[in-house]
């Protein structure tokens, strides 16, 4: 018959392992279905009439509770720039093709309404030196090309004078619509259309900015100071040397000031190494 002290064990046992299994200690619950009681008689301590208690393994710690989490205080988060022609950094890989690109067929400002072809800019893309004028007329709207019309021919012939040709400088506008009227662009129309005057610039690198006119000059400089303030002065413009004299069309009117013109014109020839002869531009 079996035991009477061993059926008790037995049950005390299976409630142990019951408990543990509860408990989740698997490794002691996983050696259950091996675990024999001999029909020998169990030990027993001759002081005491308990059974002797089985050693268990250690339950593995919990672990650690993560640290509650503090939240920060709110910040302003900065408003996202809307365009990337906003960043006063330069664009790391930009060329002109993909500034033109870019420009597309430009609505940024009411001037595309009025205007028959863009006028992005033309000439060498490695020049040391470029022209920058305000913005097309008429002959320049209906070519497609800066500085094409009589304002342009005097500019063509300033270049000359300085013994270099059109195709080794750069020419380009402020804006690239025409203005109705020949008039000059008004605020929101430079300020939609210099980004990509900026980039132009980026892009060149050249050794001289040549700023034809208040307008051209003003933008760059970001002021709003008469060109009788600065012209003829070395000024800098993003690390770049520029120097700014009265526009073609104004020499057309007041043939005068060709002569200061030519001044400006010669400050340019000298930094850029070229031969300084004693004629000007006509």
């Amino acid at each position: 018959m079996p035991n009477p002290a061993n059926i008790a064990i037995q049950e005390k046992l299976n409630q142990r392992l019951q408990f543990y299994e509860d408990i989740g200690l698997a490794p002691f619950y996983r050696d259950r279905r091996s675990f024999v009681i001999e029909s020998a008689p169990a030990t027993v301590h001759t002081h005491s009439n308990s059974i002797e208690e089985p050693i268990l393994p250690k339950a593995a710690p919990k672990p650690a509770a993560p640290a509650p989490t503090v939240k920060s205080p709110s910040l302003p988060v900065p408003a996202a720039v809307s365009s990337l022609f906003e960043a006063t950094s330069k664009i790391a890989g930009d060329t002109l093709p993909i500034v033109r690109i870019d420009l597309g067929e430009c609505t940024r400002c009411k001037l595309h309404t009025m205007r028959n072809k863009i006028v992005f800019g033309d000439g060498n893309p490695q020049a040391e030196l470029v022209f920058i004028g305000e913005g097309p007329g008429a002959d320049e709207d209906a070519q497609g090309l800066p500085f094409v019309g009589r304002a342009g021919k005097l500019l063509t012939q300033m270049i000359e004078a300085m013994g270099l040709q059109r195709k080794q400088v750069y020419i380009c506008n402020v804006v690239k619509c025409r203005p109705p009227g020949n008039r000059q662009p008004e605020k929101d129309e430079v300020d939609a259309c210099s980004p990509f005057l900026f980039r132009q610039l980026d892009v060149l690198q050249p050794k001289v900015n040549f700023c034809d006119g208040a307008t051209a000059a003003q933008t760059l400089l970001q002021t709003n100071r008469g060109i009788s303030h600065f012209r003829g002065e070395w000024l800098e413009y993003r690390g770049y040397k520029m120097i700014a004299t009265y526009h073609p069309a104004y020499l057309l009117r007041n043939p005068a000031a060709k002569g200061d013109v030519w001044k400006d014109l010669q400050k340019v020839m000298a930094e850029l190494g070229l031969e300084i002869k004693k004629n000007k531009a006509k």
